[in-house]
């Protein structure tokens, strides 16, 4: 018997977590062939703060897991971006690219979450629901080769072995604290806030982003940093939210949640934007930017998705950058599993922070630089009032702002973000 539980709570790798970055993780290693453990704290479905609204390079790392992205299957498909700010509303389609489609997704997190965790469990993933991770379980040398956690409403202390885990626990990440990796002060962190309302708008096929967002409670008007946002869900309800960066001088100051609902104040009546119509109440979370905690890799722990801080500066949108460091962790893993001698499975796994700062490395530098500036509210009216105006320029910045080029035989646009991602310091 203790053999048999020895053996069930023994695997090729854990991963802790099973959000986007988590799931899509552990999918990948176990269609590769690997004894994959997914350790989730809570019971699914469950809730988590989002926006709902996928780009289009979420949409195509779930068309590599193979879900059923089809309407019929409950996913509501939008055509681009309506962007409002300076007087001017400008709607801009995805742009038409090879290596990405041309429509986004819209999605509940709780359904979302649960329907990427099945998907990794259908692919031999072993989910354990209600497992909350604590310690990490070190060697001699502070190499990590597992986790104690508690299991099931009992809190049945047990542990779990691997000689590589995946930290795909969020923002909080414990076990990365207790691996001594601890956030970066000097990047970029965000805060959203949400909450849904019954509304006539629910089916809109397109993203709304609103670059301004006015506090009008005080006796004068004062433009706030950050950005709003309103997605149709599709079934009688609109996600609205905020989103705003720790480079304002009023970030600590103000309560998001009053701000969210003063802004809801100001919006056309007709549209039910109301405290009548408020389904569910005002939840909020952390946004941690461009590479927040590193290295995202040491002594067997890889990082992915918001426990290394993979969210965009630019836009606010973690889902997709989550999904694809988990195939970026997963290639990796896979490749070192293979190697004959540990000195050269370390060598394998010390390439993933490289590849990740390859890949994004240059685009965060540019979204940090990005952040600074529109933590000006001078800089951030100039932008909105003569940006808006330039619909090609606006096309530009679509693409910029969601990371939406082909890396080869583009357009004009695509080369110039290409290049300048490139020259750009390696995060």
């Amino acid at each position: 018997m203790a053999e048999t539980v020895t053996s069930e709570r023994t695997a090729d790798v854990i991963v802790v977590g099973a959000g986007p970055a988590g799931s899509t993780t552990a999918y990948h290693l176990a269609r590769s062939g690997l004894d994959v453990l997914l350790l989730e704290k809570t019971a699914f479905p469950r809730e988590k703060v989002c926006g709902d609204g996928l780009t289009p390079r979420a949409t195509k790392q779930l068309v590599a897991m193979g879900i059923d992205i089809s309407e019929e299957a409950g996913w509501l498909r939008n055509k681009g971006l309506r962007i409002i700010g300076g007087g001017q509303r400008l709607q801009l389609d995805w742009p038409e690219l090879a290596s990405y489609p041309d429509y986004g997704l819209v999605r509940k997190r709780d359904d979302f979450d649960e329907q990427l965790a099945r998907q990794a469990q259908k692919a031999g993933a072993r989910l354990y629901e209600r497992c909350n991770v604590g310690d990490p379980i070190l060697d001699r040398t502070g190499r990590i080769t597992g986790v104690e956690a508690k299991l099931g409403e009992e809190k049945t202390p047990v542990t779990f072995h691997a000689p590589i885990v995946v930290a795909a626990d969020g923002n909080s990440t414990r076990l990365s604290l207790k691996m001594g990796l601890h956030r970066r002060e000097d990047r970029p962190m965000g805060v959203a806030v949400r909450t849904y309302f019954t509304s006539p708008r629910h089916d809109d096929d397109y993203l709304e982003s609103w670059l301004e967002l006015w506090d009008r409670r005080g006796e004068e008007d004062r433009l706030l940093p950050g950005y709003g946002w309103i997605f149709g869900m599709g079934d009688g309800t609109s996600n609205v939210g905020l989103g705003v960066l720790n480079t304002s001088a009023s970030f600590k100051d103000l309560d998001w949640r009053e701000v969210l609902k003063a802004w809801c104040a100001s919006m056309p009546e007709e549209w039910g934007y109301t405290p009548e119509n408020m389904r569910g109440a005002i939840r909020g979370a952390a946004l941690p930017m461009a590479f927040n905690r590193q290295p995202h890799y040491t002594r067997g722990l890889l990082l992915v998705g918001d426990a290394g801080g993979l969210v965009n500066p630019f836009n606010g949108e973690g889902i997709a950058y989550a999904m694809e460091s988990g195939v970026i962790a997963a290639e990796t893993i896979v490749q070192a599993s293979a190697r004959a001698t540990s000195a050269q499975r370390e060598l394998a796994l010390r390439a993933y922070p490289k590849v990740l700062k390859e890949t994004y490395g240059g685009y965060y530098t540019l979204g940090r630089a990005f952040v600074k500036l529109i933590g000006n509210p001078k800089v951030m009216k100039l932008a909105t009032e003569r940006g808006l105006s330039h619909p090609l320029l606006m096309r530009f910045t679509l693409k910029m702002l969601a990371n939406l080029t082909d890396p080869t035989g583009g357009d004009a646009m695509d080369r110039i973000i290409n290049g300048l991602t490139k020259v750009a310091p390696r995060a």
